[in-house]
């Protein structure tokens, strides 16, 4: 994969409870800007590029690591709740990223892109989002969850993952070169959000915190977003890939919530900026077209 290239800015909000690392890609006249949402909950945003970079060709795009994933880990084991993401969200949007709010989730930063916007419809939270980039969300209630989880154990121990499995345990890699063997066990960790199990190569390590996303998810509780959804009035794109273990009809529930254009991507699965980047890029590209005057206004 080519390197990933520096942001135009960097640094740490000081806004927030604790101070979260922040880094900008300013293309020479950017048309709008995007606040991209990281998955997890836990990781950190450098694993959704270099791809995602894709939108930085002409929008402002500001990525960062929620709290206690990345350069924004924290020693302190006060559980982090979906609540507490929500608010850093809008400390930093408020700090780095003002005027008219354009999110792009991936993955939880997409339930977090949602979770965000029915805070803001209520006044709990500011400011409301002018349109809303959904890709590949997680699942929208507890049940869908607990169809994700275990379809995703049922992939890691089929057949495909385990021939990969075994073709690493027989490859000598692990006496011969330490570092490659480490990555190849992070790609076999993943493969089976992919439709391609091998696909998972081309996809940036990342490591998630685990306290962290255990404290999110039991935040959560017996949750379902759905109706929450349907009182929003936000332009909207649901993006997901067919093979996502993540089922699709959690992205078709949020979608009809939401009244959201939807693109379902054929041979994908959880990650469509690795597996199907031209077709992702292409839908992307043209509702953000199609709906810039909300974001430059």
């Amino acid at each position: 994969m080519p390197p990933i290239p520096p942001p135009t800015a960097s640094g740490r909000t000081v806004t927030t409870p604790l101070p979260l690392h922040w880094c900008r890609y300013t293309p020479a006249a950017p048309r709008s800007r995007l606040v991209v949402l990281h998955g997890g909950p836990g990781a950190h945003h450098d694993y959704l590029l270099p791809q995602l970079l894709e939108l930085a060709r002409d929008r402002e795009c500001l990525f960062y690591d929620q709290r206690g994933g990345g350069l924004s880990r924290t020693d302190d084991r006060t559980p982090i709740t979906w609540r507490t993401h929500v608010e850093d969200l809008a400390a930093v949007v408020a700090e780095v990223a003002p005027g008219p709010l354009s999110l792009v989730g991936y993955s939880w930063g997409a339930l977090l892109a949602m979770l965000y916007a029915i805070e803001a419809h209520a006044g709990r939270v500011g400011p409301a989002p002018v349109r809303l980039v959904l890709l590949d969300p997680a699942p929208i209630s507890r049940a869908d969850r607990d169809v994700f989880e275990r379809e995703f154990a049922a992939r890691q121990a089929g057949s495909a993952v385990a021939a990969l499995r075994d073709a690493l345990a027989a490859s000598g890699l692990r006496e011969a070169d330490p570092a490659a063997y480490r990555h190849r066990t992070f790609e076999l960790s993943v493969a089976g959000y992919f439709a391609d199990p091998a696909r998972a190569r081309d996809l940036t390590p990342f490591r998630v915190t685990g306290r962290v996303q255990q404290s999110v998810w039991e935040s959560l509780g017996d949750f379902d977003l759905a109706p929450a959804l349907r009182d929003l009035r936000v332009p909207s794109l649901v993006v997901h890939g067919r093979q996502d273990p993540i089922p699709l009809a959690s992205a078709e529930a949020a979608a009809t919530a939401l009244g959201a254009r939807t693109v379902w991507l054929e041979d994908c699965g959880h990650v469509p900026y690795v597996e199907q980047p031209g077709a992702l890029f292409a839908a992307v590209r043209a509702f953000l077209d199609d709906t810039e005057s909300l974001a430059t206004g």
